[in-house]
């Protein structure tokens, strides 16, 4: 493993394969901090453009605009509360709380590190253990997938706001996500005869909505009169930082990694999960949602390190982990490859090119992140009477991109309405966003599972994998949910002993 690995580290090391590396991640850095532009759209884009390249090349190329793609929707997440790319939705809670509070150096260099360490543990969990996880990946079924999801739908009792607030946010994402046609019966839901809504409430429209205009809005109609650092020191290692982010790091790159190799689960959904189990483990869980250094650390460590993890099932199984890894696969097939159980013996050399690249790709992250920041940031010096309008533009310009739509820039313009009122109740947004996204997954795999079992449900419950994870998913949920009322029984009774002495006294 460790020659195969050298011998594709010395391909990557060549003059020209360096260069294209590093243009690469320079085109990632920039699709990933628009909003409105992904990882899909940057490979859809340069997949033509690869057809006359060397499969290896090739294939470098493809993937580190993948990795650093993840990587830069960070930015935008954190200074204005556009995620540049639909894995950094979770970034933005912590992030730019942290821009409002004068720490937006802070908060970027928080996640330039933790985006890397993700990355590499990816990495190296991609290189060591393939074999393994591609093993672990097909012992999941239906059940196993259904009670992932449901896993991850509990983080709404942990979000910041009342828990009512939040059940209804993720109910209401799950409504949205039923929209459109029946993934197994071919049925047309909730469309109103609206062809435009027959692949379902884009998930682009829903984010750039909720998070980029509502926030625009805010700033315009309420007149804040917030302004930005003029400047933004970025610190990426930071050692009593690291020392309070550091089992978070770990914790989320392990979730990320495990969540990235399972077909269809994505690293968005690794960067909810993590962030959930980044609440529940804190001592301090209330400064969630409210400029906490370990809620920018859980999502994107997780959401690097399943972009890597995405890739097990593509090269082992040849089955894309994610979306951007479907197209990939597409590629791989346009140029005559077909990625499979096979593929590690037939094509190890340019397997182990594609996995010293990434590896390359996160020290590079590290290395010019900080210099491409320093000239996003340079607009924090323009006027926000100019800035919201730029916001605006690239936001409509990106989600008009991803179906050429202008129905789905009057979507993004009514989720950002929707999301300035909801916020105005102290709304989690995030749940919407949850439900949206784990809703189609809930939904398909819980029917699939019943149609394997014949309608008998005790089937999730006597999967040993499926029925701990429900298990677990109960045991975090009342546990989140009692303990604040004993807290609230406990303040009471200290407060009537405190009374009751002082009456008596």
């Amino acid at each position: 493993m460790l020659e195969h690995f050298l011998g594709g580290l010395a391909v990557v090391l060549q003059p020209l394969n360096l260069l294209l590396l590093t243009s690469a991640v320079f085109i990632g850095f920039i699709g990933g901090a628009l909003p409105g532009i992904s990882g899909v759209i940057l490979v859809v884009i340069l997949l033509p453009v690869t057809y006359g390249m060397e499969p290896t090349t090739a294939f470098m190329l493809l993937t580190a605009i993948y990795g650093a793609t993840v990587f830069s929707g960070l930015i935008t997440a954190i200074l204005y509360r556009a995620p540049g790319t639909p894995e950094a939705v979770m970034t933005a809670f912590d992030g730019y709380p942290m821009t409002q509070q004068g720490q937006a150096g802070k908060a970027l260099g928080i996640g330039v590190l933790s985006s890397a360490i993700g990355g590499l543990v990816g990495t190296v969990a991609l290189i060591v253990f393939t074999p393994m996880l591609a093993t672990m990946a097909l012992r999941f079924s239906s059940p196993e997938y259904f009670a992932l999801a449901i896993l991850g739908l509990t983080v709404v009792a942990s979000l910041g706001g009342r828990l009512i607030y939040g059940l209804i946010g993720a109910a209401l994402g799950l409504l949205i996500a039923t929209v459109g046609i029946d993934p197994l019966t071919g049925t047309s839901r909730y469309t109103f005869d609206n062809l435009n809504l027959a692949e379902g409430v884009g998930l682009i429209p829903m984010i750039v909505g909720l998070f980029a205009i509502s926030e625009v809005m805010k700033r315009a109609l309420d007149q804040d009169s917030h302004q930005p650092l003029e400047k933004v020191r970025i610190k990426i290692f930071d050692l009593p930082i690291l020392r309070q982010i550091g089992g978070t790091l770990t914790r989320s790159s392990l979730i990320g990694v495990v969540t990235g190799i399972l077909p269809g689960i994505g690293a968005s959904t690794a960067a909810m999960v993590s962030y959930s189990e980044a609440v529940r483990w804190s001592k301090h869980p209330e400064t969630f949602g409210k400029g906490a250094p370990e809620g920018v650390a859980a999502p994107e460590s997780a959401n690097n390190a399943a972009a890597m993890g995405a890739l097990v099932p593509l090269f082992a199984l040849g089955i894309p982990g994610s979306g951007t890894t479907a197209v990939i696969l597409g590629a791989f097939i346009m140029h005559g490859l077909q990625p499979g159980p096979m593929f590690m013996i037939t094509s190890s050399d340019l397997i182990y090119a594609v996995f010293a690249g990434l590896f390359i790709v996160n020290f590079m992250i590290l290395l010019f992140s900080k210099p491409f920041i320093a000239l996003f940031t340079k607009l924090l010096n323009v006027p926000y009477s100019a800035l919201g309008p730029l916001i605006v533009m690239c936001c409509i310009v990106g989600t008009y991109s991803v179906r050429n739509s202008m129905f789905d820039v009057w979507l993004m313009l009514g989720f950002g309405v929707l999301g300035y009122l909801l916020e105005k109740l102290k709304f989690p947004l995030v749940s919407i966003i949850l439900g949206l996204v784990l809703g189609p997954i809930a939904e398909s795999e819980l029917r699939r599972t019943l149609s394997m079992s014949q309608g008998d449900p005790s089937i999730l419950f006597t999967r040993p994998i499926s029925a701990t994870l429900l298990a677990i998913a109960c045991l975090l949920l009342t546990i989140t949910i009692v303990t604040p009322l004993v807290k609230r029984l406990r303040s009471n009774r200290s407060t009537s002993l405190s009374s009751k002495q002082r009456s008596q006294s």
